[in-house]
This record gives C-alpha cells, sequence and structure tokens, in this order.
C-alpha cells in the first residue's frame, strides 16, 4: 500500500511525504481500517519501521489501535532490536524471508515504505496485488515508486473523499 502523487512519486525530491496528509479524511480513515483489520501484519524497511515507532505508539486516533497491535516484519541487516512491537526482525533475503511470511499467514500483509524498500520488494515477483493511494498533486520530481517497468492490471478503483485508491495486480 503506497501513497502516491499524480506523476508517481512517494516523497518530493526533499525526501519529504508531507503531501500525502492533505488527503487523509473519514472516507481514506474508513478505508484503512478495514484493511488493516483484515490484514495479519506489516511489512516495513528499517527506514519506515524507525518513523513509525516514532509516532504509533503514543497517537491518539482510531487507526493507532490496529498499527500498534499488529505484527510487523521488519527487514533490515543493521537492525538489532525493535522496541515496537510485536516485532520481528528479518534479515535474510528478502524474497525468501517473503515468501515463508506468505506461507504462514493466512491473512493478507501489508507492505508499508519508502521508495526502495518498495521497488526491492516488487523486484521479488512476491507482490500479489499493488493499491496506490493518489493523491491530487503532482510532484515533478522525488522519488519513484517504481525503479523498473512493471506490467499491472487495475482491478478497482475507489474515491476516498480527496483521494482515489487504485488497486492493481501483476500481468
Amino acid at each position: 500500500m503506497m501513497q502516491a502523487s499524480l506523476d508517481g512519486y512517494c516523497a518530493d525530491a526533499s525526501g519529504s511525504n508531507e503531501f500525502i496528509f492533505d488527503g487523509f479524511g473519514p472516507e481514506f480513515n474508513e478505508w484503512v481500517m478495514a484493511k488493516l483489520h483484515a490484514c495479519g501484519g506489516h511489512l516495513m524497511g528499517r527506514k519506515t519501521y524507525g518513523d513509525m515507532a516514532s509516532y504509533w505508539p503514543t497517537a491518539k486516533e482510531e487507526i493507532a489501535g490496529p498499527m500498534n497491535a499488529l505484527p510487523k516484519f521488519v527487514f533490515s541487516k543493521t537492525l538489532r532490536e525493535a522496541s515496537w512491537g510485536p516485532a520481528t526482525i528479518l534479515s535474510g533475503e528478502l524474497r525468501d524471508e517473503v515468501a515463508k511470511l506468505k506461507a504462514q499467514s493466512g491473512k493478507e500483509l501489508i507492505a508499508h515504505g519508502g521508495a526502495s524498500f518498495i521497488q526491492a520488494l516488487l523486484a521479488t515477483g512476491e507482490v500479489d496485488e499493488l493499491r496506490l493511494v493518489e493523491h491530487p498533486i503532482a510532484l515533478g520530481d522525488g522519488l519513484k515508486i517504481f525503479g523498473s517497468r512493471l506490467a499491472l492490471r487495475r482491478t478497482a478503483v475507489e474515491p476516498l473523499g480527496k483521494v482515489v485508491a487504485k488497486t492493481y495486480t501483476r500481468m
């Protein structure tokens, strides 16, 4: 699940993703809550884990409940401990670790992350579905979600107030 500008960036040229916060509203929050209640855990890289760990444990929004309670699977070769739990640090090959998690879980796993983590995850071939939350802004430059060509088939479009969630599968 990625937040994206109209022109396919997840952050601007300085690395800021502040533009995404303008799109949050009741419809978006309800959609996210439904996705979180159906999921079996979060997948994320070290940096995203650090960013989220500094916010969610003390957050007051309704979404904080599932964000804090769901298992987190953190992919990192350098992180040694994870205080925002329940969390498991995975340091093996990304493709192998994701395949193991998918085999164990009876529920969806939602990946959160920056451009490099999502690009690496997409390259494994283990992503079954991609949900892009498209914000009505063109950044012109920044961190691209896609690092290489990827053929996708759109399977759903859901207007969520100011944003649109588009769901894709691989062709």
